[in-house]
């Protein structure tokens, strides 16, 4: 369309028509509204010409820039960690997790390889020989494992974790214990001799065969050793450990067993043990105070008698813990059998994943596939290799996607007829589209946004769904460009009519993902706002570079090339006529034609007073139909240019004419226009349609009810897999977690002892705290200090009554007197640190059970150096940690007495282990629990804070739906007022809203009908589905606002220039993630595929059936009306000749007014639209072709220039 003469481009000498012949003004429009769109129109209108003018230069610089912009992915970086990505940002999990790290460091104290065994068939006993003969099979190939790195062999007894290794003062025992020391193995099999053949150590003894734990007998050892070493202290720590016999005195499986050992109780009855009651109450390590397996680590699926004791059980568990990296590294830091390996923590970290993948491997491969039981194993290497495939991209499916999105775009846009093919416009969109992708990503790499299995697995396929469906709305727009547009200015026409719906939607999108980003979960921040910035270089590109391709195109039809192979000439390139006014004075119209679009000259004019624009056509601008024509049936004016009206007259002049099959004729316009808005149209499908989305509201309310949160491993893990198996049994059987109550700095814990067993108590009394057996003193570290104190203590009132400890000597009493001794003169006072008139005036524990604070500290030295076990067993983790010290009874210096305090702690836990978790309310309820005995305990001075993998993942969960209401309703805001701005009518923006928020709605009741839970990633969905949602609706919108008449013309209207981009959208968008339906993770099908297929659907069907229904009933008034109204005098047409059409001379315009050049359209006598405005007979002028705007008439007309100002 020819662009607004100025001013000084009118004829000299025009006057102002005389007052009977002027045009009578009824209405106008609004100035602000059309005026301000008209100016963004205005820009979009420049910068389209403007890319047109130098497409070629348009087009380099973009790829260039994009694919600069892509070449960052070279330094992505993919999170793993779970940690990293789950836990919320700054929130007080993140708090107290940096809080621990910062005093323990990185690693936790050891990482654990499970086994669970259960029969073949669910609910069989598996409380038998057999059955524990099995599962020793398995475990005992499991345990042999061996891996060869570094030169090295690496098995069990290397790297596992050693719970409490004494220090001993002689070498040779000291290197026989670490040899022999067990490894700490939580397994059923401990309550039989066979658990010995699971630990691998082994030392030797001249004269005596290899010492292993299946012929240990610790007590025969030290009769043994006792002339050759003095062991008394070593002697002392196995008895208060009570070790005993440690395996040889447990029965066999089978007593037939040669290597049975003669101690074991059934080695000479032969008689098979009771399982279930040798299970009972759980099973001891080699230490029975200190290694206690209660049952519910170890068997699952439980039943009792009326008594309470164990019947049977469905399931088996053995539990093998491991060295940390860090803890592996330290433990062979400088040992000649890595010092030539150059040793770091990370080679540590290699063997561990090399040994626990061997470990699983050789498990899970332990049973032949006919016996009678199963046995499933996982290692936390397992979790993260299944983490890392996860977050791998597969370019075989991003591959077949991105292909084909290309056969479709191709298909869709090609076309018989040669110049209006679009084939590789579609083509080269999608690449434009795939390369807007990886730049997006790109730039997120290099401002440091890590990626995850989101980022990799459903982005690239969402962000090419949504920015194909931009694609496709300038592509359809360019191919209906209005007629008389030049050619030079036909790609600022199609930015003009199409860049403001383009800006909208990414706009909204933008915002949406940005909103979504408020979750504040690692990694759904990440993939929310790497979606906003690929959703950015989409519109970039989009708006930038692919009006270059049109351009380029436009070129390629203009030069009558072939569509995609466009080295070739078009044997049938239509010619493209230019409909001048004065070539229509003879022309004869087509029979059968009922509407003409011509180019006309009409003027404009700026009214300050009455704030509006006026738009006048003079008194001799009309057409005269052919009185013969017979009368039209189409609803309204076509799109396309003259080349479909003149199409017949074409035909006849050309003897080599084309033609086109029925079928080519026929496409998703033309569908809207004759079949779908008519019937959606009417007063009864209307109520339908109102009928049947309030029911779909309704049946989503009730869906919502049914919406459960969580998120668990099962729902993330592929379904079928080993690793599924085993979470499923382990969620089923053993729902157990090993959690810590962690006491922080900041007051002193030496006069906070009463809080802190309080605190215990509290902690210990909640609902999912797995209490310990009623023969079995709580495991903290509190009272394993007092209980050592107070052995200690008695063994000192021992000595002293016997006489072997005086106030001057300690040297003939016991071990544990002569620490009593130590311990007691000690004041704490660094002048006088010694007073041994306190020998008999106090006592270690007071009649409370407290410790005095002032030999807390000092104390405290003194029972980590002395009782490693009982420290290991209590898992303190003390913070600083007290310093060494090593206990000398023949000392006669006195050197000795001077025992280090501890420095104040800043850090010590009680460990709990919490059971019967299985769905997230329980998870919810027990962090609740925990975090009021914590509230509590902080009213008292205590600080602490629960840790454990329960409040890591499932914490979020306390706020996760009011985060997500919250987000909701702020997108709706902000899209509200987006919408508003853009469209400039609040009006239409609230419906639009309306819309959204039922397909939320409605979105969150279906996932409640699928079984869906809600979590964080469902969040950023259902969040994101607002933006997304916007895609389908905007458009729609926007056309019905830009467009005259009565509500259902409008609305019809708008179907028809919608409808097709829409649904080729909402088609590319399928497509797009067509692709995650192949993944082999469920996860990704059930909670993106499916969520967005749906999401995808409920779009498409708001946007082209409920939003045009709302529109025709509720929408606003147009933003344009007629705006004049012919005296008779002046509508009175010249005399017609038949068969033609004759056009009146254009006047000069009169002052202040522009001559402007606007596409018109010559309405045949058309039958009303059911709905639209009818003229009354007094109004209806008495000729028979009506003149009136085009659909996008005015609005071009105001955004070709400003509106010359007027005085």
């Amino acid at each position: 369309m020819a662009r607004s003469p100025p001013l000084g481009d009118l004829p000299p000498g025009y006057t102002l028509p005389a007052l009977s012949a002027a045009p009578q003004i009824l209405a106008g429009t609004l100035k602000a509204p059309l005026w301000l769109r008209a100016y963004f129109q205005g820009l979009l209108f420049s910068l389209g010409c403007g890319i047109q003018r130098h497409c070629g230069k348009a087009l380099f610089l973009g790829l260039l820039a994009f694919g600069a912009l892509a070449l960052g992915l070279r330094v992505a970086v993919i999170e793993t960690d779970l940690e990293q990505l789950w836990v919320e940002v700054g929130s007080r999990v993140s708090q107290e997790l940096h809080y621990t790290k910062e005093k323990l460091g990185e690693e936790a104290a050891y990482t654990s390889q499970m086994l669970i065994q259960t029969a073949r068939q669910q609910g069989e006993n598996i409380l038998t020989p057999e059955a524990l003969s099995l599962h020793l099979q398995a475990a005992l190939t499991a345990s042999k494992v061996q891996v060869s790195l570094y030169g090295k062999s690496w098995d069990l007894n290397k790297i596992c974790y050693k719970s409490g290794v004494p220090l001993i003062e002689n070498g040779m025992i000291e290197r026989m214990i670490e040899k022999l020391f067990p490894c700490v193995i939580l397994t059923p099999l401990d309550c039989f001799w066979e658990g010995a053949k699971l630990q691998g150590g082994s030392a030797y003894l001249p004269g005596r065969p290899d010492i292993q734990w299946t012929n240990l007998d610790p007590q025969q050892l030290l009769e043994e050793l006792g002339p050759f070493a003095t062991l008394e202290g070593f002697r002392e720590l196995l008895a208060k450990a009570q070790v005993g016999q440690a395996y040889v005195g447990r029965p066999c499986l089978h007593p037939d067993d040669l290597h049975c050992p003669p101690s074991a109780p059934n080695r000479h009855s032969r008689q098979a043990p009771n399982v279930a009651q040798e299970l009972s109450g759980g099973c001891h390590g080699f230490s029975h105070k200190f290694m206690h397996w209660q049952e519910e680590l170890l068997l699952g699926g439980i039943a009792r008698d009326s008594q309470g004791q164990l019947l049977r059980a469905e399931a088996l568990q053995s539990t093998f813990l491991l060295m940390s990296p860090r803890q592996l590294y330290e433990h062979f830091r400088g040992d000649y059998q890595t010092h030539d390996i150059g040793w770091s923590e990370e080679q540590a970290g290699t063997v561990l994943q090399a040994w626990q993948r061997r470990f699983v491997q050789l498990a899970q491969e332990a049973l032949p596939e006919n016996a009678s039981q199963q046995v499933h194993a996982f290692s936390s290497t397992t979790l993260d290799d299944i983490l890392h495939a996860f977050s791998q991209v597969s370019a075989a499916r991003v591959a077949g996607g991105y292909l084909l999105m290309l056969a479709y775009a191709c298909v869709t846009m090609l076309r018989w007829d040669c110049a209006q093919s679009q084939g590789a416009v579609g083509l080269a969109g999608v690449l434009l589209v795939a390369l807007a992708v990886a730049s997006g990503l790109g730039l997120c790499a290099l401002l440091g946004i890590t990626f995850n299995a989101a980022t990799t697995q459903v982005l690239p396929f969402l962000a090419l769904g949504i920015g194909v469906d931009d694609i496709f709305l300038l592509a359809h727009a360019f191919t209906e460009a209005p007629p008389g547009t030049p050619l030079q200015e036909r790609t600022g026409e199609c930015l003009q009519r199409t860049g403001t719906s383009v800006t909208l939607t990414s706009i909204n999108n933008m915002v949406a993902f940005f909103m979504a980003a408020l979750v504040p979960i690692p990694a759904l921040r990440a993939f929310s706002l790497q979606a906003a910035i690929v959703v950015g270089c989409n519109f970039a590109a989009v708006m930038l570079v692919f009006p270059a391709v049109l351009s380029l195109d436009l070129r390629r039809r203009h030069c009558q090339r072939l569509d995609v192979l466009c080295c070739f000439s078009s044997p049938c390139s239509a010619r493209v006529i230019q409909l001048l006014p004065q070539e229509l004075g003879d022309g004869t119209v087509p029979v059968g034609i009922t509407h003409l679009t011509a180019t006309v000259q009409a003027f404009t004019h700026c009214e300050a007073s009455t704030q509006h624009v006026v738009t006048i056509l003079p008194p001799q601008t009309h057409l005269v139909a052919p009185a013969s024509d017979p009368p039209g049936s189409e609803l309204f004016s076509p799109g396309g240019s003259t080349r479909d009206l003149l199409g017949q007259e074409e035909s006849t002049r050309q003897k080599t004419a084309c033609k086109s099959p029925p079928c080519a004729h026929w496409n998703l316009a033309h569908f809207a226009r004759y079949q779908f808005a008519p019937l959606l149209l009417q007063s009864h499908i209307k109520v339908m349609v109102l009928v049947l989305f309030g029911a779909l509201v309704g049946l989503s309310l009730y869906g919502a009810t049914l919406v459960q949160d969580g998120l668990a491993l099962t729902d993330v893990v592929p379904q079928g897999t080993k690793e599924h198996a085993f979470l499923s049994a382990q969620l089923r059987y053993f729902s157990l977690y090993e959690v810590a109550l962690v006491t922080q700095g900041g007051f002193d814990y030496a006069y906070s002892q009463r809080a802190l067993f309080d605190l215990h108590q509290r902690f210990s009394s909640l609902k999912a705290v797995l209490p310990p057996p009623a023969t079995q003193a709580p495991r903290t570290w509190l009272h394993y200090y007092r209980d050592w104190l107070q052995g200690i203590q008695a063994a000192f009132d021992q000595d002293w009554a016997s006489g072997r400890i005086t106030h001057h000597s300690y040297r003939n009493g016991s071990e544990d007197g002569a620490l009593a001794y130590k311990l007691l003169i000690q004041t704490g006072d660094a002048q006088e640190p010694l007073d041994f008139s306190q020998l008999t005036s106090r006592k270690l524990v007071d009649t409370e059970g407290l410790i005095p604070p002032e030999l807390f500290y000092v104390g405290l030295t003194m029972w980590v150096s002395s009782d490693p076990m009982g420290l290991a067993a209590s898992q303190a983790n003390f913070y600083p940690p007290p310093p060494e010290w090593l206990h000398d009874k023949y000392d006669a210096t006195g050197e000795n007495l001077r025992i280090p305090a501890a420095q104040p702690l800043e850090f010590a836990q009680f460990p709990f282990l919490l059971h019967g978790l299985q769905k997230t309310a329980d998870f919810v309820e027990a962090i609740e629990g925990a975090r009021a005995a914590c509230a509590e305990a902080s009213q008292a001075g205590v600080h602490a804070y629960p840790s454990g993998s329960p409040f890591l993942f499932w914490e979020q969960y306390l706020g996760l739906r009011r985060c997500f209401l919250l987000a909701i309703c702020i997108l709706l805001v902000c899209t509200f007022l987006v919408c508003a701005l853009l469209l400039l009518s609040p009006w239409t923006a609230g419906l639009v809203v309306l819309v959204l928020t039922m397909m939320t709605v409605e979105l969150f009741g279906i996932m409640g009908f699928l079984g869906i839970k809600l979590s964080a990633i469902p969040v950023v969905i259902l969040v994101a589905s607002v933006g997304i949602g916007v895609e389908f609706t905007v458009h729609v919108a926007l056309g019905f606002l830009t467009t005259q008449g009565s509500r259902n013309l409008r609305a019809a209207r708008a179907l028809e220039h919608t409808f097709a981009p829409v649904t080729d959208g909402a088609v590319s968008t399928l497509l797009g993630l067509l692709m995650l339906a192949g993944s082999n993770f469920d996860f990704i099908v059930r909670y993106f595929f499916v969520v967005l297929t749906v999401l995808t659907l409920l779009g498409l069907l708001h946007g082209l059936v409920l939003l045009p229904v709302l529109l025709s009933i509720l929408g606003p008034p147009p933003e344009e009306v007629q705006l004049y109204k012919e005296s008779p005098e002046v509508l009175s047409p010249p005399a017609a000749r038949r068969g033609g059409l004759r056009w009146g001379v254009a006047p000069t315009p009169p002052q202040s007014f522009a001559r402007v050049t606007t596409s018109m359209t010559v309405a045949l006598s058309p039958p009303p639209l059911p709905g639209a405005y009818v003229h009354s007979a007094s109004d209806e002028p008495t000729w028979s072709s009506a003149i009136t705007l085009a659909a996008n008439g005015s609005d071009n007309l105001s955004a070709r220039g400003p509106c010359p100002a007027t005085a």
